[in-house]
């Protein structure tokens, strides 16, 4: 599950505001705002609703993997196949594009 600090950072990379993300992800705008701000722990599956509709417009979450927890943008198609042509895997990142 996503922490309220990736929630304002994805939303800030795919560019929605708090009001069209709750739209999107019927958790009201209130209850993202808390979250965001670390004022509240919103029920799991309103967190996932969020992820969800955070993950549809475009933002891919990173678990902790050593590094720390992130957020980035999927790749494009052609960026995709350019990544794919370059480490010469041999096929399509299919799971990690924008359609």
């Amino acid at each position: 599950m996503i922490t309220g600090s990736q929630c304002r950072a994805g939303r800030a990379l795919v560019e929605v505001t708090r009001g069209k993300l709750s739209v999107r992800s019927g958790v009201d705008e209130a209850v993202i705002e808390g979250f965001e701000r670390k004022l509240q722990e919103p029920e799991p599956e309103a967190i996932a609703a969020l992820q969800a509709a955070l993950e549809a417009l475009g933002a891919v979450f990173i678990d902790e993997n050593g590094g720390g927890i992130g957020v980035r943008l999927k790749f494009t198609q052609s960026e995709g196949r350019r990544i794919a042509r370059l480490e010469s895997e041999g096929g399509i990142v299919a799971s990690d594009r924008v359609p």
